[in-house]
């Protein structure tokens, strides 16, 4: 008799991801999945913290603006140390469980040590980059009830 994988000794099949779009997204959401080309990367300056001396931390964080997207939109990628190698100009990516940050009122699409960047073969879409999403400001609004 197999009862006992009837009872459940297998591992859960895992779900299919979602692949989401980039006109989609929106404030404060979070597990995206999406498949984006890199349009450019700047690198942001890293900033001392006061009180520090220049050489107490040579592990500063280094940061990538990255403008990424798809055919439906783009959207302002926030890139932290090693994510900065993946995220060149050109390179296609899968970002997986990615979140929404937001920025002086504008959404940035981040990935935090939940997610992952995963390189992918060239995508065939040219990006949407005149449907930029971080270049629309949001304001938070409390609703009395």
């Amino acid at each position: 008799m197999s009862t006992a994988a009837a009872q459940g000794g297998d591992k859960p099949a895992l779900r299919k991801p979602v692949f989401t779009k980039v006109d989609q997204l929106r404030p404060g959401t979070n597990g995206h999945t999406l498949t984006v080309k890199v349009v450019s990367a700047t690198p942001v300056p890293g900033r001392a913290r006061p009180g520090a001396t220049a050489t107490a931390s040579p592990r500063a964080p280094r940061i990538a603006e990255c403008l990424v997207g798809d055919e439906t939109g783009a959207i302002v990628f926030t890139a932290r140390n090693d994510q900065v190698d993946l995220l060149e100009p050109d390179a296609t990516v899968i970002l997986r469980n990615a979140k929404i940050d937001m920025f002086k009122g504008s959404m940035r699409l981040a990935v935090d040590k939940w997610g992952r960047i995963e390189a992918t073969e060239p995508a065939s879409f040219t990006v949407k980059e005149d449907n930029n999403l971080s270049l629309v400001e949001y304001e938070l609004v409390n609703v009395a009830e």
